[in-house]
């Protein structure tokens, strides 16, 4: 799996049926062989449009220009939705 999880999220601790204390979005891209997959809360989209873009420019990894284009769209418009 390639692909980085930003802000490490840890579940409520305790009692059975506990409440999520954070949403968390997740975005996927299946690729062929290849499968992205991003973990990421409202606060650090910023963070993860830029890993999304350095990981395009690394010719090691197989996310094309194109692809960060459509992911970085997907995280900006699940940001527009969300302050709906």
């Amino acid at each position: 799996m390639k692909g980085t999880c930003r802000g490490a999220f840890r579940p409520a601790t305790g009692r059975r049926g506990a409440r999520v204390q954070r949403e968390l979005n997740v975005l996927a891209l299946f690729k062929g062989d290849e499968r992205f997959f991003f973990v990421y809360d409202d606060d650090s989209r910023d963070a993860l449009v830029d890993d999304i873009r350095h990981q395009a420019a690394d010719p090691a990894v197989a996310l094309s220009w194109f692809d960060a284009a459509v992911l970085t769209d997907r995280v900006r418009n699940s940001a527009a939705a969300a302050e709906l």
